[in-house]
């Protein structure tokens, strides 16, 4: 058993697609895998059901999820082994560790064959010392990848996977269309209190903020979450989308400037400083809780629900997970929405990229007798239509219903995110299904199948605004990579430390210049000149 995450992926125009795999047959053609087809089909291709010809079984990397704690007798497990003849073996780490120990692993040369939950940076490290497979040779053996990235025209996407050499190390998770989940959650009876309608900009929110702190002065109108181990992780990374720079969870030392067509450095940008004089003028007017950027998810939760915030970062499946019951103790009649993500000055545009995390091959796999199975077996359950349905949904008639539009619901006894409250079970607690190790990306209506009419709506009107550009590939050497390992982690404690008292106010706006200048000392000029060296050296060999 063994569990897989994958965060979103790429695509291919067909001309472009053709050449790569034709490039991939030469340096890895289907002859030298002669001796690794045990267990696989002749006969593979876009539609089929993978079943392996005899009994196999694949190491993984499990990502243990607190919500969802691994079971041996879940259904994923049996149903997995049934519909394709494959056991699970799962290599189980706690989610706190996962990260840690899969370096610790591929370091030591004991890492599963399987390696999920990689985003595409991640397997930098991993490459020059060969412990991980470049995937990209190994295209031809997955039909339903490569059907997809034809379909949905990702090229673009997935040259960003690229190394330095060409290829890339990381099998994405696909999304047909964008889909963003982060945005504010807003007591929707407290601006019906005051008479204001949903804020659909940053300056709306700040007006709504100073209307409630008017109303409310004993509180904080706003106290967020997510700022831990990242303070403002999931906020600045929304709100830096609205302002047209890369924060938070999503932060990148390099930010495209498509009208420039270079790189700029972004915490030294004018974007990213504009971001940060926002969340000050939020804090110093005790508009937002000075602790939303380090006190915990239960802190800020509390507030929220003693009625002492308003508003907080939120999603989806927290919002009706967790936010709504914690309100519906202390607060019955309070009403909390989700709100479409509010307009800064990028413009209406939804953030969300198409590529998800993905998964890693340790370069044993390839010596396997089964290898060629365990790649056929990959592509059927992430990327066919029916294994994405099986590990979203689960077993037709036993976890879920599908009517003669083809719409899926949960059968009566059985519950998932607020769909059938009162089912006795849960379909990832009780079944596994819906894992994140498994169940991401795919089309449209299915990656929708479990929102409901609000969630819907709000991806309307995500889906309705510009998709923002996609940044071109700047694959470094070995040695480009090395050096740049040695000024990243100095200059994201910086930016990350300095962000931090530039909106608490602990260090004034007006030393900005001062800290571009420590930046520059910590060589972010070099790694800029590095980045957009390596964007020209890509651009002149690939067109």
């Amino acid at each position: 058993m063994f569990q897989q995450t994958w965060r979103r992926a790429a695509a291919a125009v067909v001309g472009l697609l053709t050449l790569t795999l034709v490039a991939c047959s030469e340096e890895e053609p289907n002859k030298d895998l002669s001796g690794n087809r045990a267990g696989a089909m002749a006969d593979y291709g876009v539609g089929d059901q993978f079943t392996a010809t005899e009994p196999v079984s694949f190491s993984m990397l499990y990502n243990n999820h607190t919500f969802y704690p691994l079971k041996e007798d879940w259904l994923l497990w049996s149903e997995i082994t049934k519909r394709t003849n494959v056991k699970l073996e799962p290599v189980v780490v706690p989610a706190s560790d996962y990260e840690q120990k899969r370096s610790l692993l591929i370091g030591a040369g004991d890492a599963p064959m399987i390696i999920p939950k990689t985003y595409p940076a991640q397997a930098s490290p991993f490459v020059s010392s060969g412990a991980v497979l470049p995937v990209s040779d190994y295209l031809d053996l997955m039909p339903h990848f490569t059907e997809k990235i034809e379909k949905w025209r990702m090229q673009p996407e997935i040259d960003t996977l690229r190394q330095s050499d060409g290829k890339f190390y990381v099998l994405p998770g696909m999304h047909e269309k964008p889909w963003h989940e982060y945005s504010l959650a807003v007591r929707a009876d407290v601006l019906d209190q005051l008479g204001l309608p949903v804020p659909k900009t940053w300056d709306d929110v700040y007006t709504m903020l100073k209307a409630m702190r008017a109303r409310y002065p004993d509180t904080y109108p706003f106290s967020d979450r997510w700022g831990k181990p990242t303070p403002g992780g999931a906020l600045l990374n929304f709100l830096g989308a609205s302002y047209g720079t890369l924060a938070g969870w999503n932060y990148q030392h390099a930010t495209w400037v498509p009208g420039e067509k270079k790189f700029v450095y972004t915490g030294a940008s004018e974007q990213y400083k504009q971001m940060l004089q926002f969340l000050n003028k939020l804090v110093a007017e005790k508009l937002m809780d000075p602790e939303s950027f380090t006190q915990s998810d239960d802190a800020a939760r509390q507030k929220l629900a003693n009625g002492r915030s308003f508003v907080i970062s939120a999603n989806a499946q927290t919002l009706v997970n967790e936010l709504r019951p914690d309100l519906a103790k202390t607060q019955p009649n309070a009403r909390l929405v989700k709100i479409p993500l509010p307009v800064g000055p990028a413009g209406e545009i939804n953030p969300a990229s198409r590529l998800e995390s993905g998964v890693m091959i340790s370069s044993k796999a390839r010596e396997s007798k089964n290898f060629v199975a365990m790649m056929q077996f990959i592509d059927w359950l992430y990327y066919s239509d029916a294994g994405q349905e099986f590990a979203k949904w689960g077993v037709e008639g036993t976890t879920y219903t599908k009517d003669a539009a083809g719409r899926r619901a949960p059968t009566p006894d059985v519950t998932i995110v607020g769909l059938n409250p009162r089912g006795s079970k849960h379909l990832q607690k009780d079944f596994g299904f819906a894992n994140g190790v498994f169940a991401y990306g795919g089309k449209l209506d299915l990656v929708q199948s479990f929102f409901p009419p609000e969630e819907l709506e709000f991806q309307k009107v995500m889906n309705g605004r510009t998709p923002i550009a996609v940044a071109p590939p700047y694959p470094l050497t070995d040695e480009e990579r090395e050096q740049a390992s040695l000024w990243e982690t100095p200059l994201k404690d910086h930016v990350t430390q300095n962000s931090l008292k530039f909106i608490l106010g602990q260090r004034p706006l007006t030393e900005w210049d001062a800290y571009v200048g420590e930046l520059k000392a910590k060589n972010s000029e070099q790694y800029l000149d590095m980045v957009n060296k390596a964007y020209g050296r890509f651009q002149k060999s690939n067109g």
